[in-house]
């Protein structure tokens, strides 16, 4: 009886994480310059995501995934004018909470928040403070110990976010600025909701010193006279993005499946499919194995039925794979599979997925191998 193959490779989080109580990852939309982050508690394994993007769900999923992560919440920063949330794709796949301002007032949000709310994951948790000026439903997260604040478009390194549309008033980003984020301790780290030259964290102290716009010696009139002269174009997204944001992110209709098989994404990018599917659907696929022949005639066998071209002669050997059926590419441990996977994917083969974990999985949970040698 194969084994349960709902437990994928589990990481040690508190490993991951560095050794400490939470993980933090920090990761990049180079299309919209917009930051998400990933924070959890190592102990429960609980988890929030802020300010995810609707082309990166896969992505964070999988990174989710791979980490053994229970997502709590996936919580925006605001309703976006750049990019579209992931938020809504992430509750269908992990039935998270959608956490955005209430002030916002848009469908689809089982979290809506307000200054003073605590969103919490495990024993920690981030406190909302409101943030207005750049639209009206701005808000940042505050870690417990305050040790990290994540200020979306309202604070970015050594700059701020416009306040000439959605109710943008500089007079209200000053104060939300000055009194709600200024407040934190200096050694706060500062993370920001976007940043297009490659800066991706700041703190308190640094901000209020050389921050152009506010920092140093800036006024509220020298604030509000920056920013009522900046006459900066909209958004190349606005159009698609703020109502995309207004429905969570919730598209209008629903995407389409992949056809052939539940393909999963890793972390890295590669398709994927578990052994427990493709044991089930093995005559409907061509079991692609790029081994080399002696080891598919020693002790680890191979899976019955399966094509072995060495990966050495896969682009010399490309026109045997059968066009008719998809394809799954195997080999001891999912390694020399991957780059089969990439190569071929590259050529062309759109239904094409890597054994995760390779045959030595196969093997662990359970499935036959022909030839093997029982130890």
């Amino acid at each position: 009886m194969p084994a349960s193959t709902a437990a994928a490779t589990t990481v040690s989080l508190a490993a991951a994480a560095g050794g400490g109580n939470l993980l933090f990852r920090q990761l990049f939309d180079a299309a919209t310059g917009t930051f998400t982050y990933l924070l959890a508690d190592v102990s429960s394994r609980q988890g929030v995501l802020i300010d995810s993007v609707f082309e990166q769900h896969s992505r964070d999923l999988s990174l989710i995934h791979e980490l053994g992560i229970e997502l709590v919440a996936s919580i925006d920063t605001h309703a976006h004018a750049d990019h579209v949330t992931g938020s809504w794709l992430m509750h269908e796949a992990t039935g998270c909470a959608i956490g955005l301002s209430a002030a916002a007032r848009a469908d689809n949000v089982t979290l809506p928040l307000q200054h003073g709310d605590r969103v919490a994951f495990g024993s920690r948790f981030v406190e909302v403070r409101s943030t207005p000026g750049h639209t009206d439903g701005c808000i940042s997260f505050v870690l417990d110990d305050q040790s990290m604040a994540f200020t979306g478009d309202a604070l970015l390194v050594r700059g701020c976010g416009r306040c000439d549309f959605q109710q943008g008033n500089a007079h209200t980003l000053w104060s939300s600025i000055t009194e709600q984020i200024f407040s934190l301790p200096d050694s706060c780290l500062l993370y920001p909701g976007h940043d297009y030259t490659g800066r991706t964290v700041s703190s308190v102290a640094e901000e209020k010193a050389f921050n152009a716009r506010l920092g140093g010696a800036a006024t509220e009139r020298d604030f509000v006279g920056h920013m009522e002269n900046m006459k900066l174009p909209h958004p190349h997204k606005i159009a698609e993005a703020l109502p995309g944001n207004m429905r969570s992110g919730r598209p209008r209709q629903a995407e389409a499946r992949s056809a052939w098989a539940p393909v999963q994404r890793s972390y890295a990018g590669l398709p994927e499919l578990s052994p427990a599917w493709v044991a089930a659907h093995l005559p409907e696929l061509t079991i692609l194995d790029v081994r080399a022949p002696e080891e598919l005639q020693g002790p680890d066998g191979y899976i019955s039925g399966s094509l072995n071209i060495p990966l050495p002669e896969l682009e010399q050997r490309r026109q045997e794979i059968p066009s008719g059926k998809p394809v799954v590419v195997v080999c001891h441990s999912g390694s020399r599979s991957a780059l089969a996977t990439q190569q071929l994917l590259k050529e062309g083969i759109a239904d094409i997925a890597n054994l995760r974990g390779g045959l030595s999985r196969w093997c662990d949970e359970g499935y036959p191998l022909a030839g093997a040698v029982a130890l």
